[in-house]
């Protein structure tokens, strides 16, 4: 199994993981952890822009030309399925179906963020790390919320901790799965262009459902929340990150396929 394959898979499964253990700690300390997931939102908020915004965005822009029309896509395509859920599943009166819009919102979400484990790490080995483990950060915070969302709604604690690892945990990796299986037969044009997506969808993730808690956290302790995760970034960005060999010698031939599809005649600038 490929490296680009690998990495995703296994990002996934941690970030199943750490959703269990949001899970696990709602369940027995639930009033102290829902009080916490909003400064972990808003950390892995801050975390996630800082990284979207300083590689993840210019790699992409560098990959190609073609980059900020792709971007856009991301951004807008995260707002309109958040908003088409709950334009097709609208919240009814009454009971357990209630719990229904929101917990699809967070399977679609906890889903996509496996996607794009992938499509990160097809792209770049760097990129992929710095994606997943800020995304690893809200999903403890995501297992909380879905846990939350349940219990509000009359499902008794061991219902509501299985639906929500199922909502919130098991789709990252089954997202990182299905994409990492299609892009093994994309050529490095297409995974650009689906890096470029990503890099839009990030940051509606980063700016859109991850900031929500500043309107419910005392302005001082959000915007603490908020420099924690950013000071992560600035110290992961200093971090070396490299991939093996293999991989990093198959990422230079795929920037070397771009280009050629930029310029047919193979002649660099610099050459």
């Amino acid at each position: 199994m490929p490296l680009s394959l690998q990495a995703p898979i296994l990002f996934g499964l941690l970030a199943a993981l750490v959703t269990s253990v949001g899970l696990i700690a709602v369940a027995v300390r639930s009033e102290w952890t829902a009080r916490q997931s909003g400064l972990f939102s808003l950390a892995a908020g801050g975390m996630l822009i800082s990284l979207t915004l300083l590689h993840i965005a210019p790699e992409a822009l560098a990959m190609n030309g073609r980059a900020p029309y792709f971007m856009l896509v991301g951004f807008f395509g995260g707002l309109l399925l958040s908003s088409g859920i709950t334009a097709i599943f609208p919240e009814k009166a009454g009971g357990r179906s209630q719990a229904l819009t929101p917990l699809l919102a967070v399977g679609l979400h906890s889903f996509l963020d496996g996607v794009i484990y992938s499509v990160t790490f097809a792209a770049s080995f760097e990129a992929g790390v710095y994606a997943s483990t800020s995304l690893i950060m809200h999903e403890f915070a995501e297992g909380v919320i879905a846990f939350a969302i349940l219990a509000r709604h009359g499902f008794r604690v061991r219902e509501a901790v299985i639906w929500a690892f199922l909502a919130a945990g098991a789709t990252t990796p089954l997202g990182a799965l299905v994409s990492g299986l299609f892009l093994t037969g994309l050529g490095p044009d297409v995974v650009a262009a689906l890096y470029a997506i990503s890099a839009g969808l990030l940051v509606y993730v980063a700016t859109g459902p991850l900031m929500q808690p500043l309107k419910e956290e005392p302005p001082l302790r959000g915007v603490a929340a908020l420099g924690a995760g950013i000071l992560i970034a600035m110290l992961l960005l200093l971090t070396p990150l490299h991939g093996h060999g293999g991989h990093d010698h198959a990422h230079d031939h795929d920037h070397d396929h771009i280009h050629l599809l930029k310029d047919p005649s193979g002649i660099h600038p610099s050459d």
